[in-house]
This record gives C-alpha cells, sequence and structure tokens, in this order.
C-alpha cells in the first residue's frame, strides 16, 4: 500500500500533466525546480524558469489532449525524506501539427522538497518500443 506521501506525489505528476493538458502555465512553473533537467527523444537539457516559462507560453507545435497513467506501472522510491524518484507507464493522445499522435511512453520525474513544498527536479520520456529502436527509423 502507498504511503501518504507516494500517493501525494503521483498526485503532483498527474497535476503537472493536467497543467499541460489545459495550458495551465503558472501551475507547470510552480511545480518545477529551477532549473529542471529533461532528456527525451529531443535530447538533454537543463531548464531555467526563464526558459521553461518561454516554452510554455510560445506557440506549440503540439497539444495533450488526453494522458493516462498506468497505476499498476507505477514505482516509487523514497531516497530521503526530501527526495523521491517516480516511474510510470503513461498513455498520450496528442495533436501534433495538426495530426492525432497516440504513444505509450515510459517516464520518470525526480522530485525534491524544498522549502515544504514538492517540485520536480529532473524528468525523462522513452517511448516504448523495442529497446533496440529496431521498430524506429533512423535519424542523424
Amino acid at each position: 500500500m502507498p504511503s501518504a506521501v507516494e500517493k501525494e506525489l503521483l498526485d503532483l505528476e498527474r497535476r503537472y500533466w493536467q497543467a499541460l493538458q489545459d495550458g495551465d502555465d503558472a501551475t507547470a512553473l510552480a511545480l518545477t525546480d529551477d532549473p529542471c533537467i529533461v532528456s527525451g527523444a529531443q535530447g538533454v537539457g537543463s531548464l531555467d524558469r526563464k526558459t521553461m516559462a518561454g516554452m510554455l507560453k510560445q506557440g506549440r507545435n503540439w497539444k495533450l489532449e488526453r494522458f493516462k497513467i498506468e497505476p499498476e506501472d507505477v514505482k516509487v522510491k523514497m531516497i530521503g525524506d526530501d527526495l523521491a524518484v517516480l516511474a510510470y507507464t503513461v498513455h498520450e493522445e496528442l495533436t501534433v501539427d495538426g495530426q492525432p499522435v497516440k504513444l505509450q511512453a515510459s517516464d520518470a520525474s525526480t522530485w525534491v522538497r524544498r522549502d515544504g513544498r514538492w517540485v520536480c527536479a529532473l524528468h525523462t520520456e522513452a517511448l516504448v518500443g523495442d529497446p533496440f529502436g529496431r521498430d524506429r527509423r533512423e535519424t542523424v
């Protein structure tokens, strides 16, 4: 049975996703550490608050329509009282460049408690598929 802190962290992760879906930049920024490290198909980056705010405010070529975090896949590891790692599978439905896209991804976030509130210090996303990339086309 998950602890109260584990439930709180999963709730915060869902709030973050909901903020992205709703275009609620203020909530997304409030849940983001400064800087926040991100890693995914586009590479690795460290985003300070100003950069993150700019990315959220600029016209996006994508919109998150729906998401579902698969509850049976959620894993939480408390590293200390103020540090935790959360990993899960997420189903995403998006509109990208005007076209519908559905995908399944494995995500992980590192949450740190600063001044009594949790913020996301690192987020990663990997598309589900062949671990050797044989189901994807080559990119250069």
